[in-house]
């Protein structure tokens, strides 16, 4: 598997890197909720006093995972 670096991180080729604001109490069940979806991606935190965090998924999956996040009762600002 190839892999590239975005911001120092080690993505897959097919991989996406998607960063998003959140208020900072709300990280943790953010990061909870994705983790329940399993197979679509993973939250990182990169800032948590700013709210910072990044979505690690496949462009495949991206869809998905937006919508899902999208729905949840919480209010996320894709960057």
């Amino acid at each position: 598997m190839n892999f590239s670096e975005q911001a120092g991180i080690r993505v897959p080729d097919d991989g996406l890197v998607i960063r998003a604001r959140i208020d900072r109490s709300q990280i943790q069940m953010l990061c909870k909720l994705v983790e329940g979806l399993g197979h679509l991606g993973i939250v990182t935190t990169t800032n948590k006093e700013l709210g910072e965090v990044m979505f690690q998924t496949t462009k495949d999956c991206w869809p998905e995972l937006k919508q899902a996040v999208e729905k949840m009762p919480l209010e996320v600002h894709f960057v």
